[in-house]
């Protein structure tokens, strides 16, 4: 099995035991978590939806993420993923949620934030709130799995270390 699958069944377990339900906000993954974790059979116990939120037009429109956010500090920050996973909790019928937003290349990055930069934002209704950024090696394919890997072990940690 392979490691999303076998966090993927972890993260299912834990969001149970913990009466919890997941909604993602991904941009740079293009929906790969939440395809990862509605690969596992009886999701649909613990997970509501996924925003994917690859334009920033989207991010505004689906997240409430303000323009001045994007202006300021462009869609590949830590102040986006932090407006990104506020509006996901906001417009989901969840209790935790995971935002991602990142460069997986091979173009588009910079001195300031080169490709395999992502940044993760992590929160519920607890009013946990987490930020991180991830710098991560490999072509496009290699950063996009390494950041899907990240967050659901990010969630997986947060929820065992709750039991």
């Amino acid at each position: 099995m392979e490691s999303h699958q076998l966090l993927s069944i972890e993260l299912g377990k834990l969001l149970l035991q913990h009466q919890q339900v997941l909604a993602t906000a991904e941009s740079c993954t293009g929906g790969g978590v939440s395809a990862s974790v509605t690969d596992i059979a009886g999701s649909s116990a613990w997970f509501d939806r996924a925003f994917v939120t690859y334009s920033n037009e989207a991010k505004m429109e689906m997240l409430e993420v303000q323009a001045q956010t994007l202006e300021t500090h462009g869609a590949v920050s830590e102040p986006t993923v932090v407006e990104m996973v506020k509006g996901a909790l906001k417009n989901a019928n969840a209790t935790i949620a995971v935002s991602i937003s990142g460069i997986a290349g091979p173009g588009g990055g910079s001195d300031e934030k080169p490709v395999g930069t992502v940044c993760f934002g992590f929160a519920d209704h607890t009013g946990w709130l987490t930020v991180s950024t991830e710098h991560f090696a490999g072509d496009r394919a290699e950063v996009r799995s390494q950041a899907v890997e990240f967050a659901l072990k990010t969630l997986c940690d947060y929820l065992s270390e709750r039991s």
